[in-house]
């Protein structure tokens, strides 16, 4: 049976959480937090290339774990409006690691919810590449001077940005979440139920 942890390790390891977010801020030129065991720091947009650039550098957060996006905004295609009203805009997050010693940060910035576009950091972790991509598919943001934002998963003949909460999910218009399970219409059964799940 392992012990739980001492009173006093886990005030050193908030402590040193709390110092390690101090630090990144004070390099990338942010604003910390730390929730949940988890270092978040926002820079302005025109800042989030050098602070990512800082962060592989000179903090020795080389791994780049993730990158995405979140869409804050009140205008959903389906369902109610949020209860209280948010500033509308496109968050988007960059987790960053050291591999020696397990710090990660995220790294955030808010785009405009009308034209997003940033810089791409995938010539500073080359590891940005893939993700970059998927965001532009996902959110329509344009990460400025990215090598190549051709589509990872939808056609080139696709119209709209699937994670975008404008986007109309027409199973979502049809029967509002939640519901039970979906069933859609089969075109290769000659349009009857799906037989895949019988009993919905």
């Amino acid at each position: 049976m392992t012990a739980s942890p001492s009173e006093s390790t886990v005030s050193e390891a908030a402590d040193a959480l709390e110092e390690f977010a101090d630090r990144v801020a004070a390099a990338v030129g942010g604003r910390a937090e730390v929730a949940h065991g988890t270092v978040k720091v926002r820079v302005a947009p025109s800042a989030w290339k050098e602070a990512l650039t800082v962060t592989s550098g000179d903090l020795g957060l080389v791994f780049l774990s993730w990158l995405s996006a979140t869409d804050w905004t009140n205008e959903v295609a389906v369902g109610d409006e949020p209860d209280e009203p948010v500033e509308e805009r496109y968050e988007l997050l960059c987790a960053v690691s050291d591999l020696s010693d397990g710090n990660l940060a995220i790294i955030s910035t808010d785009l405009d919810h009308d034209s997003p576009s940033i810089p791409s950091v995938a010539d500073v972790y080359p590891g940005a590449n893939w993700h970059e991509r998927e965001a532009a598919e996902m959110f329509g943001i344009d990460f400025v001077g990215h090598p190549d934002l051709t589509k990872l998963y939808l056609p080139d003949s696709f119209e709209g940005y699937p994670l975008r909460k404008d986007f109309p999910l027409l199973s979502r218009e049809v029967k509002p979440w939640p519901g039970k399970v979906d069933v859609e219409d089969m075109p290769e059964n000659g349009g009857g139920p799906s037989t895949e799940n019988p009993g919905a």
